[in-house]
């Protein structure tokens, strides 16, 4: 069973930067497909940006495409979503999700580990 760690978020006021980090304990990052996904007060879940288990392929919803940005650190282990120009609307709690599959098709159907979300404020 492998734990994600998340961290990153905060309040920031719209048009600003975040950094969300997340970081399999005890396991290389290479070995997971990852994503973010994203739920506001009152709304269901959302996907917002994946990539494959290779780096190779990435996705991103279309409210965030040139937004947000998937980055990786080996020496740190540890995938980022990187925001920018940032909306109120980008508002809500962030999930970091895993899966061990190997599919270049992302973003998978079901993800088998997720951390504990972050909080993401954006004041306008």
């Amino acid at each position: 069973q492998v734990q994600l760690v998340e961290s990153g978020g905060g309040l920031v006021q719209a048009g600003g930067s975040l950094r969300l980090s997340c970081a399999p304990s005890g396991r290389t990052f290479t070995t997971y497909a990852m994503a973010w996904f994203r739920q506001a007060p009152g709304k269901e879940r959302e996907f917002v940006a994946a990539i494959s288990r290779s780096g190779l392929s990435g996705n991103y919803a279309d409210s965030v495409k040139g937004r947000f940005t998937i980055l990786s650190e080996n020496a740190k282990n540890t995938r980022y979503l990187q925001m920018t120009s940032l909306k109120p609307e980008d508002t809500a709690v962030y999930y970091c999700a895993a899966s061990n599959s190997l599919s270049s098709t992302v973003p998978l159907p079901t993800y088998d580990y997720w951390g504990q979300g972050t909080q993401v404020t954006v004041s306008s």
